[in-house]
């Protein structure tokens, strides 16, 4: 299965923030540049990646949608917490289900994995990559497949809510995208291509957000079928900093 996750943020006529290192917020600059190190923590996505072996139980043998999963309030560790009592459509419990995102020694293992955004157009930045394999040939290895299939993906960081961001998320398997600790987008499940937008300001409410403040930007994704894995991420936010 692939993922695709693109997150755009309306900057209007606000200075060019960049993702690589620079990112003041206080629009200083006549050219609207940005030094390498402002002191901000602006910078490279960082993604803790998990591999998994294809016979863990969440993995491989499912097809399908599988909305609420998770709970719509991220947990004091900031990590998802399991909404059923039972098993849904696509998991097989909470315990196995709390092994995704966390270490569990013989279970999975954790790789740092950075994400580099390029720019272009100037003040959108996008990380894209067609083949999506992260961790091919390592952890777990590759099981006698092409590639190395099974495996999460967890980033945390905050932004500044400056008005009319937006994030939307295209492509296949499980992702939930928590702002300001709230579940903002669902989109659980091993399937086909999909879309959903998450409107910050549309939103704003339920998720307890204003104008000017700097909130948590926490996503969470699982590849757990074979064939392929598709990842993208654009966006304009003004400067996305790394937990």
């Amino acid at each position: 299965m692939g993922i695709a996750i693109v997150a755009l943020a309306a900057c209007g006529d606000r200075p060019k923030q960049s993702l690589d290192g620079g990112g003041n917020l206080d629009g200083s600059g006549d050219d609207g540049t940005r030094p390498p190190n402002d002191g901000q923590g602006c910078g490279t996505l960082t993604a803790t990646v998990r591999d998994f072996q294809a016979a863990h139980p969440d993995f491989e043998d499912f097809l399908g949608d599988d909305l609420g999963i998770v709970a719509v309030d991220l947990g004091a560790d900031n990590k998802p917490v399991y909404a059923s009592a039972g098993t849904t459509p696509t998991t097989t419990g909470k315990t196995n289900y709390d092994q995704w995102y966390r270490d569990v020694a013989g279970t999975n293992m954790s790789i740092q994995v950075p994400l580099v955004l390029a720019e272009a157009p100037q003040g959108t930045f996008t990380f894209e990559d067609a083949d999506f394999f992260p961790l091919d040939n390592l952890g777990f290895g590759n099981e006698g497949n092409a590639h190395n299939f099974h495996f999460t993906t967890e980033i945390h960081g905050t932004f500044t809510y400056r008005g009319g961001e937006i994030f939307q998320f295209i492509g296949d398997d499980d992702v939930w995208v928590f702002v300001n600790k709230k579940l903002g987008i669902d989109l659980g499940g091993v399937h086909g291509a999909e879309n959903k937008t998450l409107d910050f300001d549309a939103q704003a409410g339920a998720l307890g957000i204003t104008v000017g403040s700097t909130y948590q930007l926490d996503v969470f994704h699982a590849e757990r079928h074979t064939v392929e894995s598709n990842f993208k991420m654009v966006t304009t936010i003004e400067c996305f900093i790394i937990q």
